[in-house]
């Protein structure tokens, strides 16, 4: 009888493992699982800054982004804060022209999608070249994915952004006061609910 029953104890025990193993293959499959969750993004965006009055830092300009694109997940609205430094960290080259390099100190945007999920993101890197030559500005940011809501409410990840910025209102100063953004980013996204 403690025989049997000892029998019947590893049977069950195999029979579990095997059952776990296989749900745990078929969820792979069906992109379900932990690491499967993984998405590389890649999305294009078209829209307008303009600098602003808020003040995150002394010795620094922060402007405002409006931006609207599509892509892996769909069409999005974007709407960030980003500080510059006014004082240029070098001189080279940009773009195809010459000019100076401005590092970018902060940031922080919302990405939202058309069913009303959000992303939100903190910029960690960022380099805004502007060439004189040609009157563009060359921007290259790395922002962290620090969460969401709907179907990426646990999102996490990086994203590179690559814009190009040109002109259309300039102050009597002259400070660009209103400029076009066009551009792309690229990066991987974990914790989402869905695949890009």
């Amino acid at each position: 009888m403690v025989k049997q029953a000892f029998k019947a104890l590893v049977m069950s025990g195999i029979l579990a493992v095997i059952t776990t193993s296989t749900q745990t293959a078929r969820a792979a499959e069906r992109g379900e699982g932990a690491d499967a969750r993984q998405a590389q993004v890649k999305m294009s965006f078209s829209g307008s800054m303009i600098p602003t009055a808020i003040g995150v830092q002394p010795d620094t300009i922060t402007d405002e982004e409006l931006l609207a694109g599509s892509g892996s997940f769909g069409q999005f609205t974007f709407r960030a804060l980003r500080t510059d430094e006014m004082s240029p960290i070098g001189f080279g080259s940009c773009g195809d022209g010459f000019g100076p390099s401005i590092r970018v100190v902060a940031g922080g945007g919302v990405f939202r999608f058309e069913d009303g999920s959000l992303v939100m993101v903190n910029l960690t890197d960022g380099v805004l070249c502007i060439d004189f030559d040609h009157l563009v500005g060359h921007l290259t940011e790395t922002y962290q994915i620090t969460g969401g809501t709907g179907r990426f409410e646990s999102a996490s990840g990086t994203l590179q952004v690559t814009k190009r910025l040109k002109p259309v209102m300039v102050s009597p100063a002259g400070q660009a006061v209103l400029l076009t953004i066009t551009g792309e980013l690229k990066g991987t996204i974990r914790g989402s609910s869905e695949k890009g």
